[in-house]
């Protein structure tokens, strides 16, 4: 037996994947001429042995009792399990199990009573050629054992209860002689959740019933919750109230219908008054999937589903496999009431291999009922067991297992017993019972030590309900035997011909939020409630329902809907771009202008306006000028290191020429007045040429500015990836921020000097004075580059560049316009003016008229 469990073990993994390949359907047929529907009786199956091979007494007459359809489901199951175990010569051989079958002991209780002393409903004796019990099989309803189990232990007759596993009867210390078959529930709140993920469905409502056993449901249902982002929309708790039941089911009613989820978890007792709700909402259509246990799949008094949704059901249902050969033994056993199909499907579903590929419907929703039922009926049907039904089964084996196992360490007891009834003891065998596992004739696994049991497996079926029959399909299943790593298996075949739930809207609070936004929670709700904000620039979401957007690297940048980055493109202000010409055009054509002025002054330089205000300096001027034109061409063009530094230093040493020389002309005009004094220095000063020296000196303080700037931080290239969307800028930058900002300190005190001299000598009376046009040409410099300063600042990208070339060029026009324009247009227009003739002519007017 070992051996075959450790086998059974090993092959089961591969087992249960390959039993969703053989998609499993179960039909069954509304039985409304039935009053009693699927309701459940107690019924108490007392077992014992007998020598030799007997027949079961009450087999057909406990058929004949008016029982309810579960309680003959129920019976003949416990009898098929009997039957083959007394043919099976490998178990309990030469012994037969009996049965002894009381129900609806409950209703007796109700309607005659017990006596008054417990002792003579369950005396604490037997008497000598009184029978005597191995084992009490009690179920499917927990209050039954609950009530009559002290009285069963006072008889010394263990109980072992085949209903759904009852946390309150398994506390040992109040029913020491009961045990339960049914698997715990243990991992049924994470095999819930674990589908609600599956298909996307994150706002659910629960209803359970208020009890211990729903409200632990409830706590490691949130708990699984949690963990996956499942939030709760209602939780409704119905409790046993005394006030009017109609009252209690339009509140809950009320509260299922105003909420906006479509999933609701369906979980209670199943003789709770969960179901009593659900009959009374049983005349209003209600459009939601109900996801609940085995126990609400059944029939009401009224004849239809309970849990009846246009939208389906599903249900959890612990994992048994199909018995073979219980349709036969049904008809073998009670022909007249079960030969043909429909008295089968009246009673309990009837599974069948439903080939997908015969059916003529595409979608089942789609199917006509006409068309359903030629399918169904061109398969062979077999009948199921409910899970009641299934631990029964297995329970009458645990009994025989055990008694076997037991016979065999005591195997004197036969030939003592041997012509006798057995006089077994039943606490013994109880014992053996509790730690026993083996495989049943299925190849299931039954293990009875609820300890070392693992978790339970679950079958997932979806039905869907006609108008007088339903449709029962396997569409996966769970397994919880490893905690850590949960498996949930789907058929996607079964999910798309089965249901709608791919086409249908989830259950969502919140509608997802696409790629290119982010989840903004909603303030005072559930973390499933959110808004979608769409995410800022440089930052992306590819996936939908993300907490935070994603920043895009440096080098990368978001597209317009963001959700993606794409690789930003390397950019500067190029000479083939339409503006990095135009500047280069406007630079050439300054810088020519600029040499030719040069040229018209060395060709009349004898001429009195050439000479007038020191030539030389005009010359020096008009060289710089020509040099500060072609600083911008520095400025166009991929940036290099060596470009970057002769940009700062060529910028700021040519203009420090050019302003010194204008500086230079302006003293020069002032000496020249000062010369009409007698002052034997000032002659001596204009004669000497010390105006000349004011380039130099001015030149030599700014060239140790920008050693100093070279050797301590000098400028390099850089790229600015934030000046402009999509685009890394390659710019030179400045290095030392300070010693630049002194550079350009000195130039604008020097500018500023020369205006100052310029502006105080506009008015000295002289022949060709340009004391007014230096005035004007540094009163246009200093406002091109105090403009300068705020445009420069609130650009970005090219138009930086674009901005600081302008400047200098603007600024170089005005030095050659407003100082050289007036003196070339006397040069080329008015020659006449400019001779020595008209000079000294001129002259002498003056004199006359002071």
């Amino acid at each position: 037996m070992l051996s075959l469990i450790f086998v059974f073990l090993i092959l089961k993994p591969p087992f249960f994947l390959c039993s969703l390949t053989d998609p499993v359907c179960f039909f069954r047929v509304k039985d409304k001429k039935n009053p009693e529907g699927d309701k459940d009786t107690d019924c108490s199956f007392f077992i014992y042995a007998e020598h030799g091979n007997m027949k079961n007494d009450y087999f057909i007459g406990s058929l004949d009792k008016q029982l309810t359809p579960k309680n003959v489901h129920l019976i003949f199951s416990l009898y098929f399990a009997m039957e083959e175990i007394n043919r099976n010569p490998h178990i309990l051989p030469n012994m037969s199990l009996l049965v002894n079958i009381k129900c609806n002991l409950v209703e007796e209780k109700k309607k005659y009573g017990l006596s008054p002393k417990r002792s003579e409903n369950f005396p604490n004796y037997y008497c000598k050629n009184q029978r005597k019990y191995l084992i009490v099989l009690t179920g499917p309803i927990w209050a039954f054992s609950a009530t009559f189990g002290p009285f069963r232990y006072m008889s010394r007759t263990p109980e072992l209860y085949y209903g759904y596993f009852q946390p309150l009867l398994n506390v040992r210390e109040q029913y020491p002689h009961l045990y339960q078959i049914a698997p715990k529930d243990t991992s049924l709140p994470l095999a819930m959740v674990s589908l609600l993920v599956y298909f996307r469905w994150n706002w659910v409502g629960v209803i359970i019933s208020d009890d211990d056993h729903g409200i632990q449901f409830l706590s490691e249902l949130r708990e699984k919750m949690q963990r996956n982002i499942v939030c709760l929309a209602f939780v409704s708790i119905i409790a046993h109230q005394n006030l009017s039941f109609l009252k209690i089911a339009d509140k809950y009613f009320n509260q299922i219908m105003m909420s906006s989820a479509k999933v609701v978890i369906v979980y209670g007792d199943k003789d709770s008054t969960v179901q009593v709700n659900f009959i009374l909402w049983q005349s209003v259509t209600v459009k939601r999937i109900w996801i609940s246990m085995s126990q609400f799949d059944r029939i009401t008094i009224k004849g239809d589903f309970l849990l009846n949704s246009p939208h389906g059901t599903l249900i959890y249902s612990h994992q048994n496999s199909e018995i073979p050969g219980f349709k036969q033994f049904m008809q073998t056993v009670h022909p007249s009431n079960y030969s043909n199909e429909i008295s089968f499907v009246r009673l309990w579903w009837t599974y069948f291999n439903c080939s997908l590929s015969s059916c003529n419907c595409k979608k089942l929703k789609n199917c006509s009922t006409t068309n359903l039922f030629k399918w169904l009926f061109r398969h062979q049907f077999g009948m199921s067991m409910s899970d009641s039904s299934y631990n029964l089964y297995n329970a009458v084996y645990a009994v025989a297992h055990s008694l076997h196992e037991m016979l065999l360490k005591q195997v004197d007891i036969w030939s003592e017993n041997a012509g006798k009834g057995l006089q077994l003891d039943s606490w013994k065998m109880f014992s053996y019972l509790k730690h026993i596992q083996f495989i049943n004739p299925s190849g299931d696994l039954v293990n009875m030590n609820q300890k070392t049991k693992q978790d339970t497996e679950y079958d997932i079926f979806y039905i869907t309900y006609f108008n007088h029959f339903g449709l029962k399909v396997k569409i996966g299943k769970f397994s919880g035997q490893f905690p850590n790593d949960p498996q949930l298996y789907i058929s996607d075949e079964m999910i798309e011909w089965a249901t709608d739930f791919r086409q249908s809207p989830p259950s969502v609070c919140s509608r997802p939020c696409s790629p290119g936004h982010r989840k903004s929670p909603q303030e005072g709700k559930a973390v499933c409630c959110f808004d979608c904000d769409p995410c800022p620039e440089n930052k992306i979401s590819n996936m939908t329902n993300m907490d935070n957007c994603v920043k895009c690297p440096d080098d990368q940048y978001s597209n317009a809907k963001r959700t993606h980055c794409l690789k930003k493109v390397v950019t500067f202000l190029a000479y083939e771009d339409p503006l990095g010409m135009c500047l280069a055009g406007l630079a050439l054509c300054f810088s020519s202008l600029t040499v030719i002025v040069l040229a018209i002054f060395l060709k009349h330089q004898d001429t009195p306006i050439v000479k007038a205000n020191n030539r030389v300096l005009s010359y020096v001027l008009l060289i710089s000028l020509i040099f500060c034109f072609l600083c911008p061409l520095l400025y166009i063009g991929h940036p290099h290191m060596a470009t970057c530094i002769l940009q700062q230093t060529s910028f700021a040493i040519v203009f420090t020429v050019a302003v010194s020389s204008v500086l230079a002309k302006t003293i020069t005009v002032v000496l020249a007045f000062k010369v009409t004094v007698p002052d034997r220095r000032m002659r001596w000063l204009l004669a000497s040429g010390a105006p000349n020296f004011i380039i130099p000196i001015c030149t030599v303080i700014q060239l140790i500015l920008c050693g100093i700037w070279m050797g301590t931080s000098p400028p390099f290239v850089d790229e600015d990836v934030h000046a402009e969307h999509g685009h890394i800028l390659i710019v030179c930058n400045k290095g030392s921020v300070i010693v630049f900002h002194c550079v350009l300190g000195y130039l604008g005190s020097l500018s500023l000097a020369s205006f100052t001299v310029a502006f105080l000598a506009r008015n000295l009376p002289d022949t060709f004075n340009e004391a007014k046009f230096l005035t004007f040409s540094m009163l246009v410099f200093c406002s091109v580059w105090i403009t300068f300063l705020p445009v420069y600042q609130s650009t970005k990208g090219k138009a930086t560049v674009a901005v600081e070339i302008f400047c200098i060029l603007a600024s170089s026009a005005g030095l050659l316009s407003c100082i050289f324009a007036p003196k070339c247009y006397i040069i080329l227009f008015k020659p006449q003016i400019n001779s020595f003739h008209k000079v000294r002519k001129r002259h002498s007017k003056t004199e006359n008229i002071h």
